[in-house]
């Protein structure tokens, strides 16, 4: 499976300046490249090279290869469009959003990324250096920086292309690597039931809580601060408020690998297979009061499904989604479903035999009982394969990434 490790540079000043300049001038080309492609409506890479390559080359100064993969990111920004647009993501045809997306060329960010080849990049991992294609020449001792894991991943299975990033003034290169999958576990011995939730983000059939209120409370502070910033509106909140969302995404993303490599190892450990529900369109089925809706659209939980599925792929652990329906109306016990069997946010009282349990380990417990049903009938994993190469670069998907979060060992409570 393709997985792809994301490594930090450590340029120097004079190092930095040649990187931006470089994918200044890339994305610049790739911008005019994507007008042309827009005006003439060809978006397929050999057709679009006739009438771009030497254009490029000439104007912006750059190498035979850099030119080709210019272009080819025109062209695979113009298939990631056609996919959301065929998927509905970008609303329905006539929609304002769908005019907007589609009524003129795309434009690509001066700082956006810029895939490399092993002809304009070569890796001396034992050293942590590499040699770097730039407009200003070859930088052949830039450093990096990565984790024991991250190294022996790069050195046994690095093949294919790396992407240079900009990313809040540091540098990363993302390369991506073919990791063996280990053989599927055909015969697990029972399943570990995930319930997910908004107070609780994620509970096991074995009763572990993680990122439960503790994370809460830190959600609900940035929610506040997140309204005062949006409140006063002038341009240094904005700034705050661009530079806070990041910082959000990011530790709810690093959150997310932590309980997916706990999850998953706790699975491996005991043999077990990985019961979640199957999620799809849930916001748009379930209705919400006002005061609910900010916490319930606030967790990516569509992203942590995905971290379990690829980590399970990889470790060889089934999974297995169900149907959530009255999973936390059902007693895990006898089976009997009433809406006031939920006591409260966090209590389960059966109404028909008495049995009393926290709510969502009552409903994870139901999950793992209709996965380990569904696997008897003969289901087989559904741990979906990777998005394909153009789905992984564009808005549509990104590339599964080791990053400090999975180097790192989740602890089993957060």
């Amino acid at each position: 499976m393709k997985l792809v490790v994301q490594v930090k540079l450590l340029p120097t000043p004079v190092q930095a300046a040649a990187l931006e300049a470089t994918l200044r001038a890339c994305n610049e080309a790739a911008t005019w490249a994507s007008g042309v492609a827009f005006e003439k409506d060809v978006k397929k890479n050999f057709a679009l090279r006739e009438h771009t390559y030497g254009e490029i080359k000439a104007r912006w100064r750059l190498g035979a290869q850099a030119a080709q993969h210019v272009i080819k990111k025109t062209c695979d920004a113009y298939a990631t469009l056609t996919a959301n647009l065929k998927a509905g993501n970008l609303g329905t045809p006539g929609s304002k959003r769908y005019r907007r997306a589609t009524g003129k060329p795309i434009a690509f960010r001066p700082k956006g990324a810029q895939p490399y080849d092993d002809r304009m990049l070569s890796w001396q991992i034992a050293e942590r250096r590499v040699s770097v294609w730039t407009v200003s020449g070859r930088l052949k001792d830039v450093t990096f920086t990565a984790s024991p894991e991250q190294l022996a991943t790069l050195a046994l299975y690095r093949k294919g292309e790396s992407d240079l990033m900009c990313r809040d003034g540091m540098w990363f290169l993302h390369s991506t690597c073919e990791v063996p999958e280990t053989t599927p576990n055909t015969d697990p011995v029972d399943f570990l039931g995930i319930d997910l939730g908004i107070v609780n983000i994620a509970t096991t059939s074995d009763g572990e809580i993680m990122a439960g209120r503790k994370i809460n409370r830190v959600r609900h502070r940035e929610r506040g601060l997140r309204r005062k910033l949006q409140k006063k509106n002038t341009p240094s909140a904005k700034r705050r408020l661009k530079k806070r969302r990041r910082k959000e995404a990011r530790r709810a993303r690093d959150i997310n690998h932590k309980i997916a490599k706990h999850v998953v190892a706790e699975a491996e450990r005991t043999g077990r297979g990985i019961a979640l529900e199957d999620l799809t369109g849930i916001r748009e089925r379930v209705r919400l009061r006002k005061p609910q809706r900010a916490t319930h659209s606030s967790w990516s939980f569509a992203q942590l499904g995905s971290f379990i599925a690829y980590k399970a792929r990889r470790a060889g652990v089934p999974v297995v989604y169900v149907d959530p329906a009255y999973t936390s109306r059902t007693c895990a016990e006898c089976g009997h479903i009433d809406r006031a069997n939920r006591v409260s946010q966090a209590w389960f009282a059966c109404r028909n035999c008495g049995f009393v349990d926290h709510a969502d380990r009552n409903s994870s417990r139901n999950i793992r009982a209709r996965a380990w049903e569904l696997w008897r009938r003969g289901a087989q994993s559904t741990a979906p394969a990777p998005p394909p190469e153009h789905m992984r670069r564009g808005g549509a998907g990104r590339k599964r990434s080791i990053t400090a979060s999975d180097a790192r060992c989740a602890s089993p409570s957060l």
